[in-house]
């Protein structure tokens, strides 16, 4: 299905914490989204790749996605090759979404940085004609190369190149976040309140979010924004478009 904008993480709940209230503003300005997980998460800590994959499907339906679809690649263990390139290639040209949104040029995480040049090439390669894949129907696929290329910021504080305004959807943010009961709670209470605690579990990880949320609007004068960085400049035809 043909999608305006695809955004990628290479566990599911990436995008939820740092480009929802993004695309839920897309949303409602008539623009469709996909969403593609390229790992089940099954190295966290806590819950497992099973209840991820629900928890994940939950938030797609909440947020009004068109699709979520899973590469299977393994967690912590993916690989820049040729094989997980030609999958993320063969999303891309099944939805050709004119922007693509994936994980942060570098962060805590190591995932994170790997996943973004992973994505950052097949978005490239995507548009070579002599790369050939084939669609679920057998067919050979058209080349399709994105307009452009966004790296959500996550953990790390990163210097964007622009900023998002989201606070009219923080509220809704926190609730896809919250989809992902397994990963996030406040130790005390809950189905996982006795799994063990890890640095993004407790409440003080959701007061973060929105703190992250309001230190990246400040400049902008938006209440809360999210934070993109570029992987070309962007141009603008009026200076009053600018913030």
């Amino acid at each position: 299905m043909k999608v305006d904008i695809l955004a990628i993480g290479v566990h599911p709940d990436d995008v939820e914490l740092s480009s929802s209230g993004t695309l839920l503003r897309h949303i409602d300005l008539g623009y469709t989204v996909g969403l593609l997980d390229l790992t089940r998460g099954e190295l966290g800590t806590r819950g497992s790749a099973e209840i991820r994959t629900v928890e994940a499907a939950a938030s797609a339906q909440k947020m009004g996605a068109k699709f979520r679809i899973n590469l299977d690649m393994p967690d912590g263990f993916m690989q820049y090759e040729e094989a997980n390139l030609r999958k993320i290639i063969g999303v891309i040209r099944s939805c050709q979404p004119g922007i693509v949104l994936a994980n942060a040029l570098g962060d805590r995480h190591p995932d994170h940085g790997r996943a973004a040049k992973l994505v950052s090439d097949a978005c490239f390669y995507s548009g070579l004609m002599k790369i050939e894949t084939l669609g679920e129907d057998g067919k050979p696929q058209e080349r399709w190369r994105p307009k452009a290329l966004y790296h959500y910021i996550q953990d790390q504080n990163r210097k964007p190149d622009f900023v998002v305004d989201i606070s009219p959807y923080l509220t809704k943010k926190m609730e896809l976040i919250r989809c992902f009961a397994s990963q996030f709670d406040d130790h005390k209470e809950g189905k996982y309140s006795k799994e063990a605690k890890t640095p993004i579990s407790g409440a003080d990880f959701m007061a973060f979010i929105q703190a992250k949320g309001r230190s990246l609007g400040r400049e902008a004068g938006f209440e809360f924004a999210e934070g993109f960085e570029a992987s070309r400049y962007p141009g603008v035809e009026d200076l009053f478009d600018l913030k």
